[in-house]
Order: structure tokens, then C-alpha cells, then sequence
């Protein structure tokens, strides 16, 4: 499998995108390049994937951020946790207690039974994080999921955003889940996303990234105002 490419979205900033099966869930590797220290955001069902990309540059992981609790987002946390003990784990307060829920984080569904270590520190709506030498804003936006939030780099030319399942390249996080809501999301997405800067890059939970100004000109679901 060829290793994962390294993206330099910003100017002090480089992103590696792991795509885990079965979902084709995307896990980003955060982090400087004149730092050792990284964040992993949403590990996927294929840990060692996410491992050998740490590994491969000699990165250690700080935390692993956590858009939502849906297995998919949150299945390699535990391997992660393994082989970085002390590693914590942050999540939305909303979104806290499907970690060690089967049926809430759906892998139920699956006949997976899947749960994840429990979260070191819960979230909250305009939260300002400082880590791995990064500043992230923390922005709840439910709809998807009742928890759900996304991670902000405001300070970052340009910015940039960990979506989650929240906003995709023309279309949306699905809300037809038992704490969806598309009203919520629609709100959320023009509250907290379209007022950010056209060139803002978005990295979402599954699919290509994009940036905030094609999503005001091209999203059917959201166009913006």
C-alpha cells in the first residue's frame, strides 16, 4: 500500500491523510514541520495504517481530537492508546458517553460491539485548545451527531478545518440517525463555517477536501446566504 502523502495545506502546517476501510473514513496526522509533536484527529479501523504514519516521521502524538463518537471516527483510538499509554483522548461533552456505547456510536449496527477508551478531557462550544503548537477553536455543530464539533486553525494562511461529518465536498454529514437533525446542521454549518474565509481549506471526515468558498457556491444541501 503506498504510504500516505504529505500535504502542506498551510505554511507552517503539514497534514497526512489515512483512509481507513471499510467506510473510506478519513484520519488526519496533524503537525509542524519543525516539531516532533503531532495530533491525530479521528482514528479509523486501521490503526497500524495511522501508527506507520506517525512513525515515518518521527512524530509524537500530543492527543487524539475527536470530531464525534461514530465508530468509524473512533475504532483506533484503543491500538493508539496501546502503544502511546499516556495519550489522551478529547470529545465533545455531547458526544462523550458513545465511546463505550455500541449502540450510540452505531458499530452495533455492524455486529462489531466496538468501545473506546474513555475521553481525558470533554469540550465544549468556542473552546480554545493549544497543542501540539497549534491553536484549534473548538466549534459544536450537532446535526449529524448530537455532540458533534469540528476544530478551527484560525490563525493559519489560510485556515483550516477538521469537518468531521459535518460539511463534505458538495454535500453533508448524513442526518437520518437517531440524534440527526438537518435544520440543526444547516444552522450550525452557516454559523460556525461559512462566515470563515473563502480560501479556508476543509478537511472532512470521508472524501476530498475543499474549501469553504466552493461550499458557499456549490453545496445544494447549505448554499451559502
Amino acid at each position: 500500500m503506498p504510504r500516505p502523502e504529505i500535504l502542506a495545506p498551510a505554511r507552517d502546517v503539514r497534514v497526512v491523510c489515512i483512509e481507513s476501510a471499510p467506510f473510506n473514513e478519513n484520519t488526519y496526522v496533524v503537525f509542524r514541520p519543525d516539531s516532533a509533536a503531532c495530533l491525530v484527529i479521528d482514528p479509523g479501523f486501521e490503526p497500524g495504517r495511522i501508527v506507520d504514519a506517525i512513525d515515518v516521521q518521527s512524530l509524537e502524538p500530543a492527543a487524539i481530537l475527536l470530531t464525534h463518537g461514530h465508530s468509524d471516527h473512533i475504532a483506533g483510538n484503543a491500538a493508539l492508546r496501546r502503544r502511546w499509554p499516556s495519550l489522551p483522548i478529547l470529545i465533545g461533552r455531547g458526544d462523550a458517553s458513545k465511546l463505550d456505547d455500541p449502540a450510540g456510536n452505531l458499530s452495533g449496527n455492524f455486529g462489531l460491539a466496538l468501545v473506546s477508551p474513555a475521553a481525558d478531557r470533554l469540550l465544549d462550544d468556542s473552546e480554545r485548545l493549544e497543542l501540539a503548537g497549534l491553536t484549534i477553536d473548538v466549534h459544536e455543530i450537532p446535526g449529524h451527531s448530537s455532540g458533534h464539533v469540528v476544530f478551527v486553525l484560525p490563525g493559519e494562511d489560510p485556515p483550516l478545518v477538521f469537518a468531521g461529518d459535518v460539511l463534505f465536498r458538495e454535500s453533508i454529514g448524513r442526518t437520518d440517525f437517531p440524534d440527526g437533525d438537518f435544520p440543526t446542521l444547516a444552522a450550525g454549518i452557516r454559523r460556525h463555517l461559512y462566515h470563515l474565509p473563502d480560501s479556508t481549506i476543509v478537511f472532512p471526515g470521508h472524501g476530498p477536501h475543499t474549501t469553504i468558498g466552493h461550499e458557499k457556491r456549490h453545496n445544494p444541501f447549505v448554499p451559502g446566504a
